[in-house]
């Protein structure tokens, strides 16, 4: 948490930095996801957007009413109790981690269309270590640093793929779109619940600012507007470049991509475009990059104070900022970077967010569940105790679907994570 003298960052910092977290590698690669469901997937992207909403909402409404640094592990922890607590944090955490090197992956996919031996998947994971860790040093600045950092880098990378996203329409074909529209001629429902399944990965990060209010300035206002403000960017900007590089890109093409906007500049304007937008992307998944690690020891700083993690993880520097906390990140990045190693970027990237989304559901499932215990305890008219009852139920029932969406194995994995966390809570509470 940052100390009294440290530097927070604004409602702009805040909001740049939810923006920068759910649009960061999920714009950039997740096309290439989603192709293998296939343009059908534009019904799981409007499923999607519902459930964020609804998830958003919750965040916003605890934000406004209980900002808290930590988000939903002190939620949690304030309203359920010290072992969902614990759980929050810790799926949270191993999430966050896997999730960072997906956004790492995607820096290294772009960077391969200036330096095609990073095709080469050993060199690649070298350049992608490395990158990994200059993010981290970056984190151990004041919160502000990383708010300007963001800031700059989301305005920077959005405004050239925002010019895709609508200028793109120009070169939309509907017989493209069309093509691919289901090619492995799924079930309508099983398509749009795996879709969006997979879509989830382009909404983490709605509680961005829920979980840094210990960095923002007033917190009760700046961390529901940045969340709403990020929420709403966020999803128009996703849908439509989505459904454009659909009718721009052949789908066989798109589902193997690892740079699939460089792929549809080409096409709009040629070479020089390509490498522009290559520049934004790794501009954009840079800032991204940066946003979520500070996330990740956010959160794992509020369990170690609390005595939920090891209290090294709570341990801060003179800028207020958790350098061991950061430290054994980057070490569990590094190391899952390894064990993801796949030939592509392109599946190794779809591995990797397909892990960390059935990982967040339980979280997001408890803040739920915190915020309606919440509304009992404070002054609120029925009416809107109501209203929150119906919007928690609507993010409820979109986490369900998400787990369904997935395959057993992945599934089966899921609960081993969270069954190992009732020993590992027992012995961290014993010491």
């Amino acid at each position: 948490m940052v100390t009294d003298g440290g530097k927070k960052m604004g409602l702009l910092g805040a909001s740049s930095l939810v923006v920068a977290n759910m649009v960061g590698t999920g714009l950039f690669l997740l096309p290439s996801s989603l192709a293998s469901v296939g343009s059908i997937s534009l019904f799981g992207w409007i499923v999607a957007a519902l459930g964020a909403s609804a998830l958003g909402l919750v965040f916003a409404h605890m934000g406004m009413v209980e900002p808290k640094a930590g988000g939903p592990y002190a939620y949690a922890r304030d309203h359920m109790g010290a072992f969902p607590a614990f759980q929050t944090n810790f799926l949270y955490w191993v999430a966050n981690v896997i999730g960072n090197v997906a956004i790492a992956v995607s820096v290294t996919g772009y960077l391969a269309v200036f330096f095609p031996v990073l095709k080469n998947p050993w060199i690649a994971n070298a350049c992608t270590a490395g990158i990994i860790w200059l993010f981290v040093w970056l984190n151990t600045r004041d919160a502000r640093a990383v708010g300007h950092f963001t800031a700059i880098s989301t305005v920077a990378g959005i405004l050239p793929i925002a010019f895709v996203g609508l200028l793109g329409w120009f070169w939309f074909r509907p017989d493209v779109f069309a093509a691919s529209w289901n090619p492995e001629q799924l079930p309508t429902i099983t398509a749009i619940s795996r879709s969006g399944a997979i879509a989830l990965w382009a909404f983490l990060g709605v509680e961005s600012a829920a979980v840094s209010a210990g960095v923002i300035e007033n917190p009760k206002r700046n961390v529901p507007l940045a969340t709403i403000i990020g929420l709403l960017v966020s999803t128009a900007i996703y849908i439509s470049c989505c459904t454009v590089l659909m009718g721009i890109i052949p789908g066989a093409e798109l589902r193997i991509s690892g740079a699939p906007f460089a792929e549809a500049a080409q096409v709009m304007l040629g070479p020089w475009a390509a490498v522009i937008i290559s520049l934004a992307a790794i501009l954009k998944a840079s800032g991204s990059l940066v946003g979520w690690i500070l996330i990740t020891a956010q959160s794992a700083e509020a369990a170690g104070r609390d005595g939920m993690f090891p209290h090294r993880f709570s341990l801060t520097n003179q800028q207020g900022m958790p350098v061991q906390n950061l430290i054994v990140t980057g070490a569990m990045m590094t190391l899952m970077l390894v064990i993801t190693t796949s030939p592509d970027v392109a599946t190794q990237f779809a591995h990797i967010t397909d892990a960390t989304v059935v990982l967040m559901v339980l979280p997001y499932l408890y803040s739920v569940v915190s915020m309606w215990r919440l509304n009992r305890e404070i002054d609120m008219s029925a009416g809107k105790v109501r209203l929150y009852i119906v919007i928690g139920v609507v993010a409820c029932l979109y986490c369900l679907s998400v787990v369904l969406g997935q395959g057993a194995e992945l599934g089966r994995k899921a609960l081993l994570i969270l069954l190992i966390s009732a020993p590992l809570f027992a012995l961290i509470k014993k010491k």
